[in-house]
Order: C-alpha cells, then structure tokens, then sequence
C-alpha cells in the first residue's frame, strides 16, 4: 500500500511540475508602461484605472493574438529605462518613434501621426513667435519630444525663454492657468484634448516635422515585435479602430 501511495505521489509531483510549468508559462502578462497623464492616449482616470486609447487598442490586440497584458502608470522620463530593465515589456501610450528613441528600442508599425503646438490663456492674443523671443516662461513634460524640441529651440541666436519641465502637461496647464507660465508646449491631440476645458487656446505650431506614433518594445524581443505588427495592423483593418478613434476624438 505505501509503495502504491508513493507511486501516486511521485506521479503527481512529475504532472505538476510539468503542467504546471507550463500553465505558468502560457499565463505570462506583459506589462505596458502608460504615462499616467496623457490623454487621449494614455492616462489614470477618475477611478483611478488605467485608461485611454492606447490602452483600449493594446487590451484589443492582446485578446486577439493571444496574450495577457497589464498597464502601469509611470513617469514619462523614465519609461524607457524601465523597459529596457525589464520592469515594463512595451510602452503603448502615445509615444513618439524618434530616430533617437530608436537606437535604444523597437518600435511598432506608426499608428499616429502629431504636430508640436504651444497652449496658452485664451485670452492671452500673443502669437507663438512673439512668445519664442519674450524672455517668458514656456512650460513642457520632461522627456518629451516638445521638450527636446524646445531645449534646442532656446539655444538658437535670436530666441528668448525659460523652459519650465513637468512630471505631467495636466501640471503645466494647472501652472498655465494661475500665470505661472506663459504657455504650455505639447503634441496636437494633447492640445486638443486640453481645449475640452475652457481657458486655453493654441497659441501655433512649431516649426518640426510632424512625428509619429508607435509602440516601443526591447530589441531582442522579436517575437512579441511581431505580435504586436500583426495585432495592431488587425486592429486598424477592424471596425472597431473607428469606434476607439471617435470615442477619444482622435
């Protein structure tokens, strides 16, 4: 009866370990790295979930190909040292594939395309090259591609403003509205999310080249890299793509 009982045991203990190693496996979820305030495209809402429509689109790729996937709310300026540390495995929020960003990561098909704008008081009549030569204070999210766009930008001859980083653009606008700052630099649906609230207006737009949208991932991983193409190529052939797009006023 012993010998049986440690037969059953030992057979046991090789099922588990087994399958149950692989149900482990098959359960891995990949954590996407969100800018908690971003909208449309990435943010925290009222309740305090992730949300937006970056996050909308990867939940819908995720449950098409087959994987499971988490959103982590982070600062934006160190979302890319985050993944390539491996805390996150790919950021969906509204991100900018720069030729700078791509020597360090992968980036997905573009999804996207933005402009760089400055947001001021609406009532404030200034133009944006009068505000570029003022001496005032323009504020911006660090790590952005508005931030580097206006670091360069202020030391050009003939430019004249302080560049003021935030953790969020929520915090600039905040800033803008008390007269702290004399406007707010962000990309163009950002701005167009902004102008829901009353008290703001665009001020213009950069003189850049508009950028686009894509997801970042490690280099090595190439088979999420292909997932996440397919997934997404999938998703703006659906009919839901328009939906999302008309939901967040994209």
């Amino acid at each position: 009866m012993r010998k049986r009982l440690g037969l059953l045991l030992a057979a046991l203990a090789v099922f588990v370990l087994c399958f149950g190693g692989l149900a482990a496996a098959e359960e891995k979820v990949y954590i996407n790295g969100i800018d908690f305030g971003f909208p449309p495209f990435g943010f925290v809402d009222k309740d305090g979930k992730p949300s937006g429509f970056d996050v909308e689109s990867l939940n819908w790729i995720a449950k098409k190909m087959g994987f499971k996937v988490k959103h982590q709310p982070m600062d934006w300026d160190g979302i890319i040292p985050a993944l390539l540390a491996k805390k996150i495995d790919i950021i969906a929020s509204g991100m900018s594939a720069t030729a700078e960003r791509a020597e360090k990561v992968a980036f997905s098909i573009p999804y996207y395309e933005v402009t760089q704008v400055l947001v001021v008081p609406e009532k404030d009549n200034t133009s944006l090259a009068d505000i570029l030569h003022s001496g005032k204070k323009i504020g911006v999210q660090r790590g952005t591609v508005t931030a580097k766009l206006l670091e360069e930008l202020v030391t050009k001859p003939g430019y004249k403003f302080e560049v003021v980083p935030y953790d969020s653009t929520d915090l600039s606008l905040e800033d803008l509205k008390i007269g702290r700052i004399a406007g707010s630099g962000m990309d163009s649906t950002i701005a167009k999310e902004a102008m829901k609230n009353p008290g703001y207006k665009i001020a213009g737009t950069f003189d850049a080249k508009p950028e686009k949208y894509g997801y970042a991932m490690r280099k090595e991983d190439k088979e999420f890299q292909k997932k996440i193409n397919e997934g997404l190529k999938l998703l703006m052939a659906d009919p839901y793509w328009k939906e999302l797009k008309a939901k967040y006023g994209l």
